[in-house]
C-alpha cells in the first residue's frame, strides 16, 4: 500500500530564526522531504531570515549540510537537493529594529494571492516585535499565515498577553500554534481507531476502562536548552501542551466532523472538565522530581545541577493523577508522567480496560490479565492490543497475555512523514485541525497555573531520582496506592 501525494499550491515560507537549531534539525529537512515527495509546486520559495549576515549561497550551503546530517542517507537525492536549494534565499533581519525589513519586503514581493507563511522559529520574546513589523511593513494579507512554536506564555497571564499581541495583527484563522506531537502518525491514528471503527467506541468509557496512562519519556538531559529549560521545567515544557493535547484526543467526545473547529470544540470541553488541582490536593495528586547523577546507555551522566552549574529547584520530572469530571470518564484516573534522563526514550498512551468480572478458568490456566491498548508514538510508532489467548499445544488450558501488533514500519511500505512535514503542509492548506486554538491554550493554562502556584507555596524542592531510572519513588507510590502499576515501555 502506498499513500497518494497531493501537491499543494505554490507558497512562500519565511522562516524567522532560519539559521537556528529548529530550522536546521527539523524545518529544512521537513521541507526538503516534501520536495522529494513531489508536494512542492512551482514557484514555491523558502526565505531564511535571521540577524546573522549571510549570502544566499551561504544559506544554501547551510541547508545542504542540514539535509546531509538530519536526513537518512537513503533519502538523500542530489538532484532533489539541488532543486530544493534553488528555492532558498536569505535576508539578514533584526526583529528588534528596522534593519533588514525593507530588504525582506523586496525579497517577498507583492503577490497577495499566494499563500505567505511566516514561521517564528525564535524565542517568544520576539513574537511581538516581529508581528508589529510584519504589520507596519504591510507584509500581511488575506492569504498570510503565522506559525508559532511553544511555549505560548509561561502562565495564564502571559499566554493571554502573547495571544493578544499576535491577535492584534492576525485573525484567529491565520494563526497556527504548532504542537508537533499532533502531527505524529500514531496520534492521528488514535482518532481513526476511535471514530472509524465500531470496535472501541462502545467500550470507551468508565464502564469498561479502568485507567489511562500517558508517558512522554526522554533519556537525554539538558543538551543545548539549559537557558530555556531552567525557566520552564517539565510541567510547562511538556505537560501544558504535548501531554494535555494527547489527553484531549483520548478523552474527547466524537466530533460532528473532522472540521477544525468541530474537533477543537470537543478538545476544549475536556480541558474545561478537568478536576482542579490546587494547594489543597497537589501533594496527593502530583509529584515533581529532578535527576541526579547516574548512568545511561552512553555511560555515566551528570545530575541536573551539575549540568546547569548552579542551584535550581526546576523540575525535570512530573507525574500527575488527573481526573475528568464528566459522565464518560467519572472515576477513571489519567496518570500522566514526563521527564528527562529516564530509563529510555519513549512516548506512549496506555488504555487499560477493566478486568473480567469472573474467571471460569482454574488456577492451572494462569492469571487472567486485563486487556490493554498501547499506542506508541515514539521511537517506533505502532499500536498493540494486549489480550488473553490459549497457549497453543496439548496439556490443558494455559492462558497467555499476547499483543496483536501493528508496527507501522512493518505494516506499510510507504515512508511515514515527519510531524513537521505534515503540519507545514496543513498550514499551506489552511487546515487548523491539528493546531491549538486560542481558547484551548487558555483552558490548559487555567488548569496548570494552580499546580505551579501550589508548588511555589510549599517551597519544597523536587524529589531526586537517579538518571537512567523511571523517576522518583513518589511517582511509583502515586499509582501503586491505587493498586495499579506504571506500564514500562519496551
Amino acid at each position: 500500500m502506498t499513500s497518494q501525494i497531493i501537491p499543494v499550491d505554490p507558497f512562500d515560507c519565511i522562516v524567522f530564526g532560519g539559521t537556528g537549531d529548529l530550522a536546521e534539525r527539523k524545518l529544512i529537512p521537513a521541507l526538503y522531504q516534501r520536495q522529494r515527495g513531489g508536494q512542492l509546486s512551482e514557484p514555491t520559495r523558502i526565505i531564511g531570515a535571521s540577524r546573522s549576515p549571510m549570502s544566499d549561497d551561504d544559506y544554501r550551503k547551510f541547508a545542504e549540510n542540514a539535509i546531509k546530517e538530519f536526513v537518512k542517507p537513503t533519502e538523500f537525492d542530489q538532484k532533489q537537493v539541488d532543486q530544493f536549494l534553488a528555492r532558498l534565499s536569505y535576508v539578514a533581519v533584526d526583529a528588534t529594529s528596522d534593519n533588514g525589513w525593507e530588504e525582506l519586503k523586496t525579497e517577498i514581493g507583492n503577490d497577495t494571492k499566494r499563500v505567505r507563511a511566516f514561521y517564528l522559529a525564535v524565542s517568544p520574546s520576539l513574537f511581538a516585535d516581529i508581528s508589529s513589523r510584519l504589520k507596519s511593513y504591510k507584509l500581511v494579507h488575506d492569504h498570510t499565515r503565522i506559525i508559532v512554536e511553544k511555549p505560548i506564555g509561561r502562565d495564564l497571564q502571559s499566554a493571554i498577553a502573547l495571544n493578544d499581541t499576535i491577535g492584534h495583527v492576525f485573525h484567529e484563522q491565520q494563526i497556527f500554534r504548532i504542537d508537533h506531537y499532533l502531527g505524529k502518525e500514531t496520534v492521528q491514528n488514535l482518532m481513526a481507531l476511535r471514530f472509524a471503527n465500531a470496535l472501541y467506541e462502545p467500550l470507551w468509557n468508565s464502564a469498561h476502562i479502568d485507567h489511562v496512562q500517558i508517558t512522554v519519556a526522554e533519556s537525554v538531559g539538558l543538551e543545548n536548552r539549559a537557558g530555556y529549560y531552567d525557566t520552564a521545567g517539565a510541567l510547562r515544557d511538556m505537560v501544558q501542551n504535548h501531554i494535555m493535547q494527547l489527553l484531549c484526543l483520548v478523552a474527547m467526545e466524537p466530533p460532528a466532523s473532522m472540521d477544525a473547529d468541530a474537533v477543537r470544540d470537543e478538545k476544549l470541553k475536556v480541558l474545561r472538565s478537568l478536576s482542579p488541582i490546587t494547594s489543597k490536593n497537589a501533594d496527593e495528586l502530583t509529584v515533581r522530581g529532578q535527576y541526579r547523577a547516574g548512568a545511561s546507555s552512553g555511560g555515566a551522566v551528570k545530575g541536573y545541577i551539575q549540568e546547569l552549574e548552579h542551584p535550581s529547584n526546576t523540575e525535570t520530572f512530573v507525574a500527575i493523577k488527573a481526573e475528568i469530571a464528566n459522565w464518560r470518564w467519572a472515576g477513571v484516573p489519567f496518570y500522566l508522567r514526563t521527564g528527562k534522563r529516564l530509563a529510555s526514550r519513549a512516548s506512549e498512551i496506555v488504555v487499560s480496560f477493566k478486568p473480567i468480572p469472573h474467571s471460569i478458568f482454574g488456577e492451572g490456566a494462569g492469571r487472567v490479565v486485563a486487556n490493554q491498548l498501547v499506542i506508541r508514538l515514539q521511537p517506533d510508532e505502532g499500536v498493540k492490543q494486549w489480550m488473553m489467548i490459549k497457549d497453543p499445544g496439548p496439556g490443558g488450558m494455559r492462558l497467555r497475555h499476547v499483543p496483536l501488533d501493528m508496527t507501522f514500519a512493518e505494516s506499510f511500505t510507504a515512508r511515514s512523514p515527519d510531524a513537521y512535514e505534515r503540519l507545514i503542509m496543513d498550514v499551506v492548506r489552511g487546515n487548523q485541525t491539528l493546531f491549538m486554538r486560542r481558547d484551548e491554550v487558555v483552558a490548559a493554562w487555567q488548569w496548570v497555573d494552580p499546580i505551579l502556584k501550589a508548588w511555589a507555596e510549599t517551597e519544597q524542592p523536587p524529589a531526586g531520582y537517579t538518571a537512567g531510572t523511571w523517576g522518583p519513588s513518589a511517582a511509583i507510590a502515586l499509582i501503586e496506592r491505587d493498586n495499579r502499576t506504571w506500564h514500562e515501555p519496551e
